[in-house]
């Protein structure tokens, strides 16, 4: 697929730089209908449009929030489309809940650390310290009953 290049485009290294990515990253994403498949110079060469960073910096951006590369896709795709949509508004508040849920996680994870630092527990599975916050370590003397 050849195009008339006009000086314009970026080669695969300096898309990739500039947007911080690896350069196999824009063959995979190319394969997955992220970013447009990009002309080629009479040498060969990949020759992007200056727009392509930005997508990319859109694409990375994205995922940094929450999304999935098939999310971003789907997003993209509804953006090209043209159409007003309340996808992303839409997708966005489920990801506010998925970051809710996961940061719930993280405060209860946190809370049992810190009562083990606190405790001074000094092992997993035969901890000393009285009172020892470990909800587990009962169960790591627990032995299954044999067999017949």
């Amino acid at each position: 697929m050849r195009r008339d290049l006009d000086g314009s485009y970026l080669r695969s290294g300096q898309v990739a730089r500039q947007a911080g990515v690896n350069p196999q990253t824009l063959r995979y994403y190319e394969r997955r209908g992220l970013i447009a498949e990009p002309a080629r110079s009479p040498g060969g060469h990949r020759a992007y449009p200056p727009e392509t960073v930005t997508l990319l910096t859109v694409i990375k951006a994205a995922q940094r929030l929450g999304f999935t590369l098939d999310e971003v896709a789907e997003l993209i795709d509804t953006g090209r489309r043209g159409h007003p949509s309340r996808d992303l508004r839409a997708r966005a508040q489920a990801k506010i809940a998925e970051v809710d849920a996961r940061i719930a996680d993280l405060t209860t994870i946190r809370t049992a650390l810190t009562r083990v630092v606190t405790a001074g527990c000094d092992s997993l599975t035969n901890c000393t310290c009285p009172d020892c916050p470990l909800p587990y370590a009962d169960l790591a003397t627990f032995r299954a009953p044999e067999e017949d």
